[in-house]
């Protein structure tokens, strides 16, 4: 991509405004994913879909993404890097409140293929404006900023889970979330980084191959982001529709899989810091292999809950280090975090088509064995997520005024 000018006063003190405020968003569009999945039972209910139906339905936010996603880099060269992420993100929030209402599949099919859409664009704007606001800190922030991500799915999970328990209308609680989100992301907004596109810079490429080293890369953030994605859209339904549990309970089981995801984000700078990435990758893929184990053998909720919640610790800190290991993989770091980006992100907006499909010809329980033989998939892809001997973040010049975006 091609080099981008930044109106902001010189100095530390805007970088480090820009990353409370880059944040700040990462936690909104978590909510948003949050708020959505508590009440995918009520919306399955509502409009009387067999788990084939819900996972055709589940498949279109893929497709949506997969399509939108390319254009988000064009948006952010005409507009500004700010412009643009505040409106992608108003409308990734403000479309929370269309799915519950859709009146039948045909309908929820066109609601989601928007929904994706709108969330893989202000995705990729936000973690390339993160990642911006990295190299200008001079450490490494991507963990924590994910983590603020599960803390915004934490939130909104939790608030959908007393939702639920209360049977009250999706429509009206996602329609409140989706007020309340719009407002909050638009001020969160006005602090990041503001990268302006030098006037001679033609448009970045609508679609662009990723290098080949960013492939296998990308394959072990795929297996990550495809337990991600299944867990967190399926788990209510897994207890309701296997285990019989309640829809607080349901519910309750996605907040625990948020929490633990939430955690281990939060701390993982300081974790790989000390053991190093592959270490703490090659452990996590171990506990949430683990955690796939108890949750196709539960008996009752409390086991599969504690099996989502290593699910979510296991997997928290790939795609952060995912990212990190792509700039660091070839002469166009750029190009290789998109592709890595879009080949995570697909994974995760297709695993609950996929999870669907396999329920559907056979059982739920036979879906998450596939969960569990890709969490298993990263002890053995570990390696490819290295950090260099110096484990050093990427260095700052204080004296820079131009930057990159991904």
């Amino acid at each position: 991509m091609g080099r981008l000018k930044e109106p902001e006063a010189s100095g530390m003190r805007p970088v480090r405004r820009a990353r409370v405020a880059v944040a700040a968003v990462f936690a909104v569009h978590g909510a948003v994913t949050g708020s959505f999945a508590t009440r995918i039972p009520w919306i399955q209910e509502r409009l009387d879909l067999s788990a084939g139906q819900l996972g055709l339905a589940l498949a279109f936010p893929a497709l949506g993404a997969s399509f939108a996603m390319p254009l988000a880099g064009r948006i952010s060269h005409r507009f500004g890097a700010r412009p643009a992420l505040r409106g992608l993100l108003a409308l990734w929030t403000a479309w929370l409140v269309m799915p519950p209402l859709s009146p039948g599949l045909v309908w929820l099919c066109g609601a989601l293929f928007l929904f994706g859409a709108t969330s893989g664009m202000s995705d990729v704007a936000m973690n390339a404006l993160g990642v911006e606001t990295e190299n200008r800190l001079g450490r490494s922030i991507m963990s924590g900023l994910h983590g603020m991500w599960s803390v915004g799915a934490l939130t909104g999970s939790a608030a959908g889970t007393i939702a639920a328990h209360a049977e009250s209308d999706a429509r009206l609680h996602l329609g409140i979330a989706a007020a309340a989100l719009t407002v909050l992301g638009a001020v969160a907004c006005h602090w990041v980084l503001d990268l302006r596109s030098a006037p001679e810079e033609h448009p970045p490429p609508r679609f662009a191959l990723p290098p080949r080293s960013a492939l296998i890369i990308g394959a072990v953030g795929f297996c990550a982001v495809f337990a991600e994605g299944a867990s967190l859209d399926w788990s209510a339904v897994y207890l309701r529709d296997v285990l019989d549990s309640s829809p607080g309970v349901a519910a309750a089981c996605t907040t625990a899989f948020s929490c633990t995801m939430a955690g281990a984000r939060l701390i993982g700078d300081a974790v790989v810091g000390r053991f190093g990435a592959t270490r703490t990758v090659r452990a996590g893929g171990v506990l949430a292999t683990t955690g796939g184990v108890l949750v196709i053998t539960a008996p009752g909720p409390a086991l599969a809950i504690t099996g989502f919640g290593l699910i979510g610790m296991g997997i928290a800190v790939v795609v952060p280090l995912a990212f990190a290991a792509a700039g660091r993989s070839g002469p166009a770091p750029s190009q290789a975090i998109a592709g890595v980006a879009t080949i995570t992100y697909t994974s995760g907006l297709i695993a609950p088509a996929a999870i669907g499909s396999i329920a559907n010809l056979t059982s739920l329980t036979m879906s998450f064995c596939l969960v569990t033989a890709l969490a298993l998939g990263l002890v053995a892809g570990a390696g490819v997520l290295r950090t260099p001997p110096s484990d050093a973040a990427p260095r700052h010049d204080p004296s820079a005024s131009q930057a990159k975006l991904p």
